[in-house]
């Protein structure tokens, strides 16, 4: 097939096969793509039409939601054969997965389910990033998680684990500023010192998106990382924050649930855009 080369840079979104067309357009605020893995790994289809269409244009990463790095057993092969495949033929510039488990002993769960940041499971992700890098013959990114409850037995701090996972396997970083806001917002830390922690030489991407807020049994407020939303005024100025402090990065605008028309999704990138323009002019020696 034919496709780009480039690395990514600036702003990019989910691929919705309802916004096929403006983006064969190619507008000019966006600069590349990303698709689920799971979504493509059958090789028939219209939307697998589409997605080869959009790759003669645009860089495209790709995000895995069911390797299941953090489970007790590892990723199940024939699922990483299907993902080697797609790779073999997309060619992408990116690859990520979150570190969550989403399978045990053959069930699949549809979700994304929290990790205690223990030795134990540091060893046994360790071996389950070696074990798709390996296969894949590519370095990943792994994503900060979205969390909603406080695991006891963790005995280091997520920000810590997450570069000593990259500093032992040498995958890169994908930093969800939605994830880290949801996760502050309900395990009361500060987002502040998880950013100023965070292993920045080892980022690939940035992703933006929405949450919703709920309420658990006890009456507390509850934020849900649902992708269903535009992207809130809080984490649009952790992004202004920190890309003022440490640079652009390749930032991706995710919308997977409510996915608005494509003139309200081109609002979000063209605001991404400004911030990541205002953060490479302050790096600029006037």
């Amino acid at each position: 097939m034919t496709q780009v080369t480039q690395s990514l840079r600036g702003v990019g979104v989910g691929f919705k096969p309802w916004h096929f067309s403006e983006l064969m357009e190619c507008p000019s605020e966006l600069s590349w793509l990303e698709v689920h893995a799971e979504n493509y790994m059958t090789v028939h289809g219209g939307t697998r039409a589409q997605l080869e269409a959009l790759a003669a244009h645009y860089p495209i990463s790709v995000h895995g939601v069911g390797l299941s790095l953090a489970g007790e057993t590892p990723p199940d092969g024939r699922h990483i054969e299907a993902f080697k495949q797609l790779i073999a033929w997309l060619q992408p510039v990116q690859i990520s997965e979150h570190l969550a488990w989403s399978s045990h002993q053959g069930v699949y769960f549809n979700d994304l389910l929290p990790i205690s940041y223990d030795d134990l499971n540091f060893e046994r992700i360790c071996a389950h990033i070696d074990m798709v890098q390996q296969a894949l013959g590519r370095s990943i990114l792994v994503e900060n998680p979205s969390a909603y409850l406080t695991i006891d037995s963790s005995v280091w701090r997520e920000v810590d684990f997450l570069s000593a996972l990259a500093a032992r396997t040498g995958c890169g970083l994908l930093l969800d500023l939605n994830n880290v806001y949801v996760s502050a917002q309900n395990q009361q830390w500060d987002t502040a010192s998880y950013l100023h922690n965070f292993n920045y030489d080892v980022v690939g991407e940035i992703h933006l998106a929405g949450f919703y807020r709920d309420t658990d049994a006890l009456g507390h407020e509850v934020l849900i990382d649902n992708h269903g939303a535009p992207i809130d005024e809080d984490v649009w100025r952790l992004f202004e924050q920190l890309c003022h402090d440490i640079g652009p990065f390749p930032t991706l605008i995710e919308r997977d649930n409510n996915v608005p028309p494509w003139s309200d999704m081109r609002l979000e990138v063209q605001r991404a855009n400004r911030v990541l323009a205002s953060a490479v002019n302050a790096k600029v020696p006037a």
